[in-house]
């Protein structure tokens, strides 16, 4: 079983610390009581998503022994106007920078990511439309 423990510093800011040892700060709006200091809990889903995702699409490109250069995710969530604020949409847009990286084998391994191996996807599949793209960049 996987865990994290969650605890009050001060104002809006917590710090999170997880089963393995690892932890990060979030802190919430000003408007709120936050003092802007770390990522809002809302935007770490979207960057856990981001790194779920790259992780295994880079290791299937390595596989594939593709000569990826670089991997850039954006993922951008658009959320509901009423409480609890769901994202109702997520567009990710991979962008992988290399040398003659084969578009079959970044089509391939998006899908298989998205279909099979990204935990942080299943997750949030059924909540969020999540629609993705990729782009090959030739160094």
């Amino acid at each position: 079983m996987m865990e994290a423990v969650v605890k009050l510093v001060d104002g809006l800011r917590f710090v999170a610390e997880g089963s393995s040892g690892h932890s990060l700060v979030m802190d919430g709006d000003p408007r709120f009581g936050g003092s802007d200091s770390a990522p809002r809990p809302t935007e770490l889903v979207l960057m856990g998503l981001g790194g779920c995702t790259g992780m295994d699409v880079i290791s299937i490109l390595r596989k594939k022994r593709q000569e990826v250069k670089g991997l850039e995710i954006a993922v951008k969530g658009k959320r509901a106007e009423s409480h609890p604020k769901a994202f109702t949409e997520i567009e990710i847009e991979y962008t992988v920078t290399g040398k003659g990286v084969s578009e079959d084998a970044v089509r391939r391994a998006v899908e298989l990511s998205m279909d099979r191996y990204c935990s942080v996807k299943a997750t949030l599949e059924g909540v969020a439309k999540i629609t993705y793209s990729y782009r090959i960049r030739e160094e």
